[in-house]
């Protein structure tokens, strides 16, 4: 199961970018593993037509990783806009919460990034847990000042991190399915049980199973 997403949203020059490297580091002073996702412009080309990975799309290969001695990229073309939940699934489960830049309509907890002088809060935000601000607003959201980082970083801990440290998900078909208490202890106990009565098989931090059956 990927870990926790919260997304960081908020006007162009509200600081988002700022926010997250400031959440990262305080995060990671922490002893947390955090990984990021940003939205970018629909013409930003990750790829040009000189480079050999452009020529393996071109040729008709769905995806190509390029890696280096110190970094990997994956590239896989879209028809459609990719949902955020689907981008997490893709860096593993890895990491302890990851935080997106963007993706205001997508339906991820959201933290928002508002200043003054660059004109008023998001209208019509689903699930806007906070808001960072340099101003009180008439909001249910939380509110923190934007100099916060340390209770923002609270709330990520506190509300997001230290209940998801240990979780099972569930894909069928390439879709998530949404797992009761009873059923995920059952699957979660089934699934330590055969994993431990294996040979060689020492203590279980994480289990991964795949299935993919032929169709006709």
């Amino acid at each position: 199961m990927p870990p926790p997403v919260v997304s960081v949203v908020g006007d162009s020059k509200s600081g988002k970018t700022t926010f997250i490297e400031k959440m990262v580091s305080e995060l990671s002073s922490r002893g947390y593993r955090v990984a990021t996702i940003k939205h970018v412009p629909q013409d930003m080309a990750f790829d040009k037509p000189d480079k050999d990975s452009w020529r393996h799309l071109e040729a008709g290969s769905q995806a190509t990783l390029i890696s280096s001695r110190d970094k990997m990229v994956l590239i896989r073309p879209t028809a459609s806009p990719v949902a955020l939940a689907d981008l997490a699934r893709l860096l593993g489960d890895g990491d302890d919460i990851i935080l997106a830049e963007g993706f205001k309509q997508d339906e991820a907890p959201k933290i928002e990034i508002h200043r003054r002088e660059v004109g008023p809060p998001l209208a019509g935000l689903k699930k806007r847990v906070a808001i960072v601000t340099d101003e009180p607003l008439e909001t249910r959201a939380r509110q923190f000042a934007l100099t916060d980082i340390k209770g923002v970083a609270d709330l990520l801990e506190r509300g997001f991190i230290k209940p998801q440290r240990e979780r099972l998900s569930l894909y069928i078909n390439n879709k998530p399915v949404v797992l009761a208490a009873f059923p995920r202890k059952i699957i979660t106990n089934i699934l330590l049980a055969i994993a431990s009565s294996l040979k060689g098989v020492g203590r279980v931090a994480s289990l991964e199973i795949s299935l993919r059956k032929k169709t006709d």
